[in-house]
């Protein structure tokens, strides 16, 4: 019998959790990572690492930015992870101690800790899984964990990722030690950069419509209470 989950089932299990309704903006960046993550968790050679939880716990913040009411993004996010079977606490765990490794290493030792041309002896768990990766040939590359890598130089040195040249280098240089393709990890990076700036663009359309809508109602509530003088004869 297969009992391997789908994702209505997993679609099914995140509206349940999170009942309230989700602004029209934002419903398809959080179905997209939603499906992303359930094809993963069902691919046979896929596996968690703290790599790939950075790069899901920045994808959700960076494409939930400006969400409103703010206080349900704690909730939206939860719900993904939970409706996937996994423990949104320990992303968010993961992400955190991930960013404050890179913020304390300089991208150069950061970069060669990453391709393994030396031991990151300040978080053994991360040494591990990069061993683990770079030593599976059946490792289930994927966008998200291309965005954690991404994560890591940014939080780094945020002039390297700016610069096309330096960040094609870093990637080519790490995708190398792990024994990945940095032809995909620039693809999707690139993909994701592009997707960042066009979301930015329709938050910013999205403002000028509310702003104008809300000058409308503005000037019509003032004409509607502008107190006409009564006409007198005199």
């Amino acid at each position: 019998m297969n009992n391997v989950r789908t994702v209505s089932d997993t679609k099914r299990t995140f509206y349940s959790l999170h009942t309230r309704p989700i602004n029209t903006i934002y419903r398809r960046v959080v179905e997209e990572l939603m499906v992303e993550m359930h094809l993963l968790s069902v691919n046979i050679d896929f596996s968690y690492n703290p790599i790939y939880a950075l790069g899901v716990v920045t994808t959700f913040d960076r494409f939930m930015q400006g969400y409103q009411p703010e206080r349900d993004k704690e909730s939206i996010f939860n719900a993904i992870c939970q409706a996937v079977e996994q423990d949104p606490q320990r992303y968010r765990q993961d992400a955190e101690r991930l960013l404050a490794l890179a913020k304390s290493l300089s991208v150069s030792d950061l970069i060669a800790g990453l391709s393994q041309s030396s031991q990151l002896y300040q978080d053994s768990d991360l040494q591990g899984h990069l061993q683990a990766i770079a030593s599976n040939t059946k490792f289930k590359y994927n966008r998200l964990f291309a965005i954690g890598i991404f994560s890591l130089l940014e939080q780094s040195d945020p002039g390297l990722v700016k610069d096309e040249k330096q960040r094609t280098e870093a990637l080519k240089t790490i995708s190398a030690g792990l024994h990945l393709s940095d032809e995909k990890l620039n693809k999707d990076l690139e993909l994701y950069l592009s997707n960042l700036e066009k979301m930015t663009q329709a938050l910013i359309v999205m403002a000028d419509m509310i702003s104008a809508d809300r000058k409308k109602r503005e000037q019509r509530q003032q004409q509607s209470t502008t107190v006409i003088p009564p006409i007198t004869n005199e």
